[in-house]
């Protein structure tokens, strides 16, 4: 709200901000057609170094477009494996909430919520396949999992641990993240990750910022041990 030079007051609309690739591409089919243009460029750009061979460009473009291109192929190549390493994780928390959900071990609003969560990790799982795949990619398998459902105490803390590896495991992946885009997406999950570990944390009375004012990232191979145990 601003003030004009008559003394009235005016309202200024804040501009939508632009989402992530992940988050656009769950949203919309329009979008996801619009990012296949965008997600191109990495191909473009060794397209383009093929082209201006082929016309005869000087060798000081011919060289700068190739680096160009490898960096570029490059970038993308590391990106993808990063949404095929979130896309295991999110498949194992998907058919987790799946098999709480079926065991029929909550009622209410617990179990309405846990519906909720399970429904926001499949969606994660249908973003991040469809992100790699524009990107050029091949969608890691889905490699099923086996997650003991015994008591609804038991899965509420296996919930709590799942949720908060998850925010871990985005947390650790940032900075190597090339594409800005990406980038916004995987922290659009990071984010709804860290808020289902802290709903989580207080339906098993725990803190709900375990690792202080600054979480803690997990690295790939951190995580991918945790998870072993419940893979199939």
């Amino acid at each position: 709200m601003a003030s004009s030079a008559n003394g009235t007051e005016t309202h200024e609309e804040t501009p939508p901000q632009p989402a992530g690739i992940v988050e656009r591409l769950a949203r919309d089919d329009v979008d996801r057609k619009r990012f296949l243009k965008m997600a191109g460029s990495a191909g473009a750009a060794s397209f383009g170094a093929f082209v201006l061979a082929a016309c005869g460009s000087s060798s000081s473009s011919k060289s700068t477009t190739a680096s160009t291109a490898t960096s570029a192929s490059s970038s993308a190549g590391g990106d993808i494996a990063i949404l095929n390493y979130a896309l295991t994780l999110e498949y194992l928390e998907s058919e987790f909430y799946s098999k709480v959900i079926a065991a029929k071990l909550f009622s209410g609003k617990v179990g309405e919520l846990l519906q909720s969560f399970g429904s926001q990790e499949d969606s994660h799982v249908v973003a991040l396949k469809a992100a790699v795949s524009k990107l050029g990619g091949t969608p890691a398998e889905n490699p099923k999992g086996k997650f003991p459902i015994t008591s609804a105490t038991q899965v509420a803390q296996l919930a709590y641990t799942v949720e908060n590896l998850g925010a871990a495991a985005y947390l650790g992946q940032a900075a190597k993240i090339q594409s800005p885009e990406v980038l916004a997406s995987a922290l659009a999950i990071h984010s709804v990750e860290a808020r289902h570990a802290a709903t989580l944390a207080t339906l098993v009375k725990k803190s709900v910022t375990p690792q202080g004012a600054f979480a803690t990232p997990a690295d790939m191979s951190s995580v991918l041990a945790a998870v072993k145990p419940f893979l199939s």
